[in-house]
């Protein structure tokens, strides 16, 4: 049975569903119908599901080889073969077995304005009316939150810390490809033709969808409807394994939800100082080493 050869292994809320479902429409990339398999590493993340419905999202997650490889059975000729699991690359504990089980797969890494990711990450928790807290007291308790296994989708600083686990990543597989969302929202059809070039196939395909974004960002007015739209549901993971989550069923959930836009809380000078302080070595590491970092702010 056949097995990706790329894996597009993160980080959390840096552009990787979009780019799933860019190279899905490409008819020499096979990808498969879930989104986040985190099949390397199920064993790891298992274990934190301290948080507000956190086992109801592990529900959706790959715990055998026989799942795993059961979503690749209808490759036909494609000649790239995709598993997109953001957790892969925060735990580089796990890119040997990686290697070995994929025979060292290319690797597709997106990185974002680390502050930037954070405040993303939040909001996502927040519109699924899980997170409760301010982003400042959310900062605060993420220490708190590992100690009580939260699951690792909790722990924002920890998501948008890069170098040690982009270096490990170029350390273990022979290719890697580093990207940025700042990179894919600014030229998208350079961006797709450099992830073409990469994954060796043809890069003169044009993708329809590619000035849209697939992942709901923002934030959202508090009621049933966008509870129903976003919280984490048994029912809603039943109702996913009949159907899909399809880029057309995302464009109208898109569309229904931009009726409840809501203006965010702006991200307070104090925290802001904090965390620029705080991710500022980590940014000057990035540069040594040649990431594109010419979009993000000041560190």
């Amino acid at each position: 049975m056949k097995k990706p050869n790329f894996i597009i292994s993160g980080f959390p809320k840096c552009g990787t569903t979009s780019l799933h479902h860019y190279l899905n429409e490409h008819p020499q990339i096979f990808m498969p119908s879930q989104k986040e398999l985190h099949f390397f590493t199920f064993k790891i993340l298992s274990k934190l599901k301290g948080g507000p419905k956190d086992k109801i999202v592990k529900e959706t997650q790959i715990d055998s080889s026989e799942k795993y490889l059961r979503f690749f059975k209808n490759i036909k000729n494609e000649l790239a073969m995709g598993d997109t699991s953001p957790s892969y690359i925060n735990y580089p504990s796990e890119f040997l077995k990686i290697k070995k089980y994929l025979n060292d797969p290319k690797i597709i890494i997106v990185l974002r304005d680390p502050i930037n990711r954070a405040y993303s990450n939040y909001l996502h928790l927040k519109r699924e009316q899980r997170e409760t807290l301010s982003f400042n007291e959310a900062i605060d308790a993420e220490e708190e939150r590992k100690k009580n296994k939260y699951s690792d989708f909790w722990y924002y600083k920890f998501n948008s810390t890069y170098f040690e686990k982009v270096v490990k990543a170029k350390e273990v597989f022979s290719d890697v490809l580093i990207l940025t969302i700042e990179q894919l929202n600014k030229n998208p059809e350079k961006t797709i033709k450099q992830v073409c070039q990469f994954l060796k196939v043809d890069d003169s395909f044009k993708i329809e969808q590619i000035s849209r974004t697939f992942n709901l960002g923002g934030n959202y007015k508090i009621n049933l409807i966008t509870k129903i739209l976003f919280q984490p549901s048994w029912f809603k993971n039943r109702i996913k394994r009949v159907i899909k989550p399809t880029p057309f069923i995302k464009i109208i959930l898109m569309k229904l939800s931009s009726f409840f836009i809501s203006k965010p809380e702006t991200i307070d000078d104090e925290t802001l100082t904090h965390l620029t302080k705080y991710f500022k070595e980590d940014v000057a590491k990035l540069k040594n080493i040649s990431v594109d970092t010419s979009n993000w702010r000041e560190y």
